[in-house]
């Protein structure tokens, strides 16, 4: 497929400040905590609670993590995994690790059993960074794990004084304390990273050929793959974001980080975009909507970066407006649908202006964004990046370019793509085809260069932001003793767009009831991932050859939802015309 078989009709509808082609630096992604640090020494790099972090101690806090992982025998190209929420201590393992030339692979902390091991012995993890909250689910895995030094650090060691020493009393309290056996060995705490023991010493990092990040995600097996991004494809996203959200970093901004970190969107937005722009990043370890509407009167965030499940479950807050918010000036989000409803309810309430956009995590993740300025259209994911060709191609055998309004599957290809996925050739080979990354995606494009998104190619349930795949959790339910057949399908729900609902079969003269296998998926399964709705069957729908038919099963849940918001607008109608009636013989 050669570059003048595409038309790029979404050149002509960018914004005037946004340049068609960017010539990009090719620069370790740690250079941009570098320049943060050198430009705004004393600006905020991170508000956490009582710490107030300045790019300038942030740069040299990350600098004294490299120099200790390099004294524990850490080397250019070894995985390091991170298995932390959103702390200040995140951020500066993130930069630590970098420097010391290492690879971050960026971990789930609610992988469940079979998710962890397979996360870091894949990845051929030996070091591990994690809360020690998470000590007991590490120490019951060790023997699997096959890591050689754990690092565990305590929300405590982010905050300052008095709160680093009433944090203990308060967990304890509350229950929520756990006790780390340090050794000095194999199990080490914070401060054998964060105090300064050695020199550090600067490794040569060559962004075109090192990796940067290990990013896990899921595919057709359910099993997750890891996704190689090198310093020149997420320092190339980062370059990207930039042109395209070009009124942002005019001013000083503060991002709210409420994102994960270990998810690739909060990673790129919340780290490595913010730190360019030399922003100031509030990390939210826990989404507690409450919590997060204190935060934004407090901390007065410019920039919210979420996803619409977010954004619902504030609206759905009584007392929101009690709460100032008019600080924030764009809300961009991404990984689900944003309803325009939505959409609407929130700038009405904030002022701000709500961007949407698409990525996944084999493209560092963003490839398309509505424009900051021009024209946005309702339900679609926006305009591909500088460099970014987007092609809309036939499904069957993806070599046929189709036209605009035609619905086939969405290909990408650009500088922030992925090198492909670790030690899967095979896997690779499926989705990188001549350069161009098959995503998977059902979509079309119109006559201006605007994509829309039309359906999921594979069966992926997207609840929360979290992305799902269901033959994981199938594959779980089938373990149950007492179950024969079982498929999950993804349901629309109010606030999280999609939850998962198992249709089971028990087996023969089994007796089983929903909160037995509720409790059994949470055994093995990320919260999640756990299913939220159990339908017990007879059968399921299947095809000629046994395969389930999840689609049928979906389109019975909105049958079923249709029917009865049918009945809900009948009775409604109903009550209206009564009322009037009444009035009218009165």
């Amino acid at each position: 497929m050669q570059s003048d078989e595409i038309q790029r009709p979404w050149l002509d509808s960018y914004d005037p400040q946004v340049p068609h082609h960017l010539e990009y630096e090719a620069i370790p992604l740690y250079e941009y905590l570098d320049r943060a640090a050198a430009r705004y020494p004393q600006r905020p790099a991170l508000v956490f609670q009582n710490l107030r972090l300045k790019y300038v101690q942030l740069k040299n806090r990350a600098e004294t993590v490299a120099a200790n992982l390099q004294r524990l025998g850490v080397g250019k190209g070894d995985r390091v995994a991170i298995m932390l929420p959103n702390l200040p201590q995140t951020v500066i393992a993130y930069w630590g690790v970098l420097k010391a030339g290492a690879v971050v692979v960026m971990t789930n902390p609610l992988y469940m059993e079979k998710e962890l091991v397979h996360h870091i012995t894949d990845s051929g993890s030996r070091v591990m960074i994690t809360l020690d909250r998470l000590w007991p689910k590490i120490s019951a895995l060790w023997s699997k794990l096959e890591l050689s030094t754990v690092v565990t650090t305590s929300v405590a060691d982010g905050l300052r004084f008095p709160l680093n020493l009433l944090y203990p009393i308060k967990a304890r309290r509350e229950k929520t304390y756990v006790s780390v056996p340090h050794d000095n060995q194999s199990v080490l705490p914070w401060k054998a990273l964060s105090k300064k023991k050695t020199s550090f010493e600067p490794v040569s990092v060559d962004p075109k050929q090192d990796l940067a990040v290990l990013q896990y995600t899921g595919g057709t097996t359910g099993l997750a793959k890891g996704v190689m991004l090198g310093h020149d494809n997420m320092g190339a996203n980062v370059q990207q974001c930039s042109s395209v959200l070009h009124a942002i970093g005019d001013e000083p901004e503060v991002f709210l980080g409420l994102l994960p970190y270990f998810h690739v969107y909060g990673l790129t937005v919340c780290i490595n975009f913010a730190t360019a722009l030399a922003a100031t990043v509030a990390p939210y370890p826990q989404f507690v909507p409450q919590e997060v509407l204190k935060a934004i009167d407090k901390v007065k965030p410019t920039i919210f970066p979420s996803a619409p499940a977010v954004f619902n479950a504030l609206l759905q807050q009584k007392n929101i407006r009690d709460f100032d918010l008019r600080s924030i000036r764009y809300c961009v989000t991404g990984s689900a649908p944003m309803p325009v409803e939505l959409s609407k309810q929130f700038k009405d309430l904030t002022g701000a202006e709500i961007i949407e956009g698409f990525g996944l995590t084999e493209s560092s993740p963003v490839t398309h964004l509505n424009p900051l300025r021009g024209k946005r259209k309702t339900g679609s994911i926006g305009l591909p990046f500088p460099d970014t060709d987007c092609s809309i191609v036939d499904t069957e055998m993806g070599v046929e370019h189709l036209p605009p309004g035609q619905v086939g599957e969405l290909i990408i290809r650009g500088p922030q793509v992925m090198r492909g996925y670790w030690g899967q050739p095979e896997e690779t080979a499926k989705t990188l085809r001549n350069n161009w990354l098959y995503t998977g995606d059902i979509a079309y494009m119109d006559d201006e260069g605007y994509f829309f998104i039309v359906d999921r190619k594979k069966d992926l349930i997207i609840s929360g932001g979290y992305n799902i795949y269901p033959r994981e959790i199938d594959e779980v339910l089938y373990e149950h003793p007492k179950v024969a057949d079982a498929v999950c399908v993804g349901v629309t729900h109010k606030t999280r767009g999609e939850i998962v609902k198992a249709y089971i079969v028990p087996k023969p003269e089994e007796e089983v009831d929903k909160k037995e296998i509720i409790a059994f998926c949470r055994q093995k399964l990320a919260s999640f991932k756990v299913p939220k709705q159990i339908e017990f069957r007879e059968e399921l729908p299947k095809t000629i050859v046994g395969k389930v038919l999840r689609r049928v099963l979906k389109e019975e849940v909105e049958e079923k939802e249709d029917r009865r918001q049918r009945t809900e607008d009948s009775k409604t109608e109903d009550r209206r015309q009564k009322t009037e009636d009444s009035k009218t013989e009165d």
